[in-house]
């Protein structure tokens, strides 16, 4: 269509009527809801799903899902869309919070930051939530034209959270994701003693989300194959702090996989056990014990294997010391 503009030159002030867009080799490899997300800076997720699922966004005049991978080449129709200013929206970054993300920066290169998240921090504001690592960090380096979540974690978890910088590194991490190439490893602590020979949990995961909009995880035939491998580090009293592997990436793995084994994680007030939560916040573990602790990849600038671990944060070192 000798009308069809490239993606990377349209403006918010563009989107007041029907664009005709043609996807380029920056997108490719890009779920469109996830670039729709940037493009869309001061649109409502929750508007943006819904465009979707009506089918008023189309790619080669065919309707797609959320989940659809963009393609070089693809001719994407948006209809007309009001956008709003996100800077002008956006609530600013209190000092502390500043500090607190280029404090937990563990890496950084041309193309990548590695950020040693918070509990407690979301990876991104939405569902009530203003600020996430993601704003922060982009009031944080202003001047930085990309910066993208390569994949999450969990508010409460804490450790290793990637961050391209670079839309080529960006889609790279996403490749290695989808090639099961890249590898985490949590370290948790759970309640009773881990067996030692129950080092696999495979089980099918369904995702379900309830009427208040809480997402809720629960083992089920129906669901996704679902295999987390675990290994026992540390045993306690009563607790036993174990090394969790996802094979598969399903959300609260881990946490539903130890609860199915009889073991849920000490701190977790959606599969934990509330008695056993009660008696370790008065041994200082107030929040999950569930820690990012190292991830492995291909590092795209340099195209060698590359591991970086996040040291266990003081308030989940000092709990493991009361119970020593």
């Amino acid at each position: 269509m000798s009308n069809d503009s490239t993606l990377h030159a349209v403006t918010a002030a563009d989107f007041s009527q029907v664009q005709h867009l043609v996807v380029t080799d920056e997108y490719a490899g890009q779920r469109i809801d996830n670039m729709l997300k940037v493009l869309l800076k001061g649109v409502p997720l929750t508007h943006i799903y819904r465009l979707l699922r009506k089918g008023e966004i189309r790619v080669n005049k065919s309707r797609i899902k959320a989940h659809y991978r963009l393609a070089s080449g693809d001719k994407l129709r948006l209809p007309p869309i009001r956008v709003s200013d996100a800077r002008d929206k956006q609530p600013k970054a209190r000092p502390q919070q500043l500090q607190q993300v280029e404090d937990a920066i563990i890496y950084e290169d041309g193309g990548l930051l590695v950020i040693n998240k918070p509990s407690g921090l979301a990876v991104h504001g939405g569902s009530g939530i203003k600020l996430g690592v993601i704003e922060v960090l982009r009031q944080l380096r202003p001047q930085s034209k990309v910066l993208e979540l390569v994949h999450r974690l969990d508010r409460d978890t804490s450790g290793c959270l990637l961050v391209a910088k670079k839309k080529s590194v960006l889609r790279h991490l996403h490749q290695q994701l989808r090639e099961d190439q890249v590898h985490k490893v949590y370290h948790a602590l759970v309640a009773g003693r881990w067996p030692s020979r129950k080092k696999i949990i495979n089980v099918p995961l369904q995702k379900n989300t309830l009427q208040s909009g809480e997402r809720m995880v629960k083992v089920d035939s129906s669901g996704k194959p679902s295999t987390t491998e675990f290994r026992v580090l540390t045993r306690y009293k009563n607790t036993t702090l174990v090394e969790a592997k996802p094979i598969t990436g399903r959300t609260h793995q881990i946490r539903v996989h130890s609860q199915y084994a009889g073991h849920p994680i000490i701190g977790d007030e959606k599969y934990g056990l509330a008695e056993t939560n009660v008696d370790m916040r008065s041994l200082g573990i107030k929040r999950l014990f569930l820690h990012a602790a190292a991830i492995s990849f291909i590092l795209p600038e340099t195209g060698k294997p590359f591991t970086i671990s996040a040291p266990l944060p003081d308030d989940l070192q000092k709990g493991l010391s009361q119970l020593q």
